[in-house]
């Protein structure tokens, strides 16, 4: 069976809810039909393929990678729980500065459709949580930057206090300074 696709508030970004076979050995599901994808008008050909395993507590974002790279994410947690967020980025967008949360885990195994133009951003609710995403763009180093999980011009309402953050997620920047980079970065 083919998986549901539910829009979310902002647009492009989705909810794809595959459709799990169970019986008493566990579960078989598909999670990627290129097919599928091409006829929803969503990125079909994903180049870059990461999985990340986190503790409890850790937050991993909120990235992007700017125009000169641009990538989208197909993104699932394959083990545990956490609480997964997409940011509009594109500079003149009627939804910029706008997020939205979706809970993805291993029991629903829905997934996150995140955009070209987008940060994206999780946190680990379970002990531990592995991630893996799909992206239509090769991890570029020079394209990528970050935005302060915390910035209160988003005020995306984590469902915890004081996350475990690297260093580089520590030094994020404000969207106020995202807003004064070149022009290469999105535009709408």
């Amino acid at each position: 069976m083919l998986p549901t696709v539910r829009p979310t508030a902002l647009e492009g970004v989705v909810i794809v809810a595959p459709v799990p076979f169970r019986d008493e050995r566990g579960f078989f599901v598909e999670t990627y039909r290129r097919t599928f994808f091409h006829q929803l008008g969503l990125p079909a050909e994903f180049v870059q393929e990461n999985h990340s395993r986190s503790r409890r507590g850790v937050l991993r974002g909120i990235h992007y990678q700017d125009l000169r790279q641009p990538m989208a994410k197909l993104v699932r947690c394959t083990r545990g729980r956490i609480f997964d967020v997409a940011v509009d980025l594109r500079v003149g967008s009627p939804t910029f500065g706008h997020w939205v949360g979706v809970m993805l885990d291993d029991e629903t195994l829905q997934q996150l459709f995140v955009p070209v133009g987008f940060g994206h951003a999780f946190v680990v609710l379970s002990d531990e949580a592995d991630v893996e995403y799909r992206c239509t763009g090769y991890y570029s180093p020079e394209a990528e930057g970050a935005i302060a999980w915390n910035d209160p011009d988003l005020g995306i309402e984590w469902p915890i206090q004081d996350p475990i953050l690297s260093p580089r997620d520590r030094q994020a920047i404000s969207l106020a300074k995202y807003l004064q980079r070149p022009a290469f970065y999105y535009s709408a």
